[in-house]
């Protein structure tokens, strides 16, 4: 069965059955379209996006400045750029200058979450690299992110391998299908960085001297829990979806309602994922100071799950950041609360936005052709102009050019 016809199929709850060799034809021939004319419309949607020059997202009370500074911060990112170099070192001269790109290239602002039959991606595949190489691209992953960060990424991987499993082979889905490309020149005093991006698992990663910005990061996954083939057992993202829950229900009523934006969740609620760089997002739901030093305190945990991806050193770092802004932070709800509900929540604050999301089911079998706990979005963005370390770069050229 082709891919687009099985989102068809979940989305509007049919069930399959067989057809004649006719009708099969015909609906290949229609799904070839269709996988092409959702191409061009990602494509679309991308170059609109990149017309307009980067600004960050941003609130109705205007950018704020002189909120990420060029500093030493003690933490060491010579073992980041020894693997970057090793890697590079690794791969053909073609594959190099494939994967290659200025250190403010638009290439930062080309990703997306969709699998690769919708969206196509540049620089080096690891389904497209020798052993060596494949163990190079690892080991930039394993120095540059937490030991939790380093086995997320790599569950998610293979989620998309369930996937390609229940597609009968689908050849768009492979949890080898995810591309590395670099921007700028490794180095200990120059910006430099690099990009993952494939299905579900999109990681952007800056450095300026022993600083580092870890964001946009997309992380996803469907099956959330996955209970047949290779990966059996393959869990992702519990923590995420029942401390949000716990932290919601830890509200009062009178907080709850404060916090919810609506209680009806009918469709995915993601705001600030792929094309979304300069989304104007105003601060909603409940603001920390409206809450109880447990509840701050669990929120704060809560928040530490997905800052906690980037390397040990640095993630305490950006945690540093994160509680300094924490009375201006806001939490938001959409959803139930009750315990299987699908909801969405929100963490807003000057220098992080966080967003987690229950969506309907795409490609796994779903009762309900609403959001299921089977397919999870997660979004971790530096609002104020800082995505893709974007604010540290013109500090840098300015002073530079000085």
């Amino acid at each position: 069965m082709k891919k687009t016809y099985l989102i068809l199929l979940l989305v509007i709850g049919i069930g399959c059955k067989q057809k004649s060799a006719e009708a099969q034809v015909t609906t290949n021939d229609t799904e070839q379209d269709d996988e092409s004319n959702w191409r061009q419309r990602f494509a679309r949607m991308e170059a609109d996006a990149l017309k307009k020059d980067y600004e960050g997202i941003i609130s109705n009370e205007g950018k704020r400045s002189n909120l990420f500074p060029i500093k030493a911060t003690g933490v060491s990112t010579a073992e980041i750029q020894q693997a970057a170099e090793t890697f590079l070192n690794n791969l053909t001269v073609e594959q190099r200058e494939r994967s290659s790109f200025g250190i403010d290239d638009q290439e930062w602002r080309k990703w997306s979450n969709v699998d690769n039959g919708f969206y196509k991606r540049q620089g080096v595949s690891l389904l497209e690299m020798t052993t060596i190489q494949k163990e190079a691209a690892f080991n930039l992953m394993q120095v540059a992110l937490s030991a939790k960060g380093f086995q997320l990424s790599k569950d998610i991987m293979k989620t998309d391998h369930t996937l390609k499993e229940i597609t009968n082979g689908s050849p768009d889905l492979d949890e080898e299908l995810y591309y590395f490309t670099l921007m700028g020149t490794p180095s200990q005093t120059s910006p430099w960085g690099w990009q993952l991006d494939g299905h579900h698992l999109i990681i952007n990663y800056f450095v300026l001297g022993d600083q580092i910005v870890m964001s946009p990061v997309f992380m996803g996954g469907e099956p959330t829990i996955t209970t047949t083939g290779k990966y059996k057992g393959n869990t992702i993202f519990q923590d995420e979806q029942n401390l949000g829950l716990e932290l919601m229900l830890s509200l009062s009523a009178e907080q709850q309602e404060k916090a919810r934006l609506s209680d009806t969740k009918d469709h995915n609620n993601n705001v600030a994922a792929a094309n979304k760089d300069n989304l104007l997002l105003n601060y909603e739901g409940i603001q920390l100071t409206k809450m109880t030093r447990k509840q701050k305190d669990d929120l704060v945990l809560l928040i530490s799950l997905y800052v906690n991806n980037i390397r040990e050193g640095h993630q305490q770092i950006k945690m540093k950041e994160v509680l300094q802004y924490l009375d201006e932070t806001w939490f938001a709800w959409i959803g139930k609360t009750d315990e299987d509900a699908v909801f969405y929540y929100r963490i807003h604050s000057p220098v992080v936005l966080i967003e987690f999301d229950h969506q309907r089911a795409v490609f796994v079998p779903s009762e309900t052709t609403g959001a299921t706990r089977n397919h999870i979005h997660t979004v971790v963005r530096t609002p104020n102009g800082n995505d893709y370390g974007k604010d540290l770069l013109r500090q840098h050229l300015e002073k530079s050019h000085k």
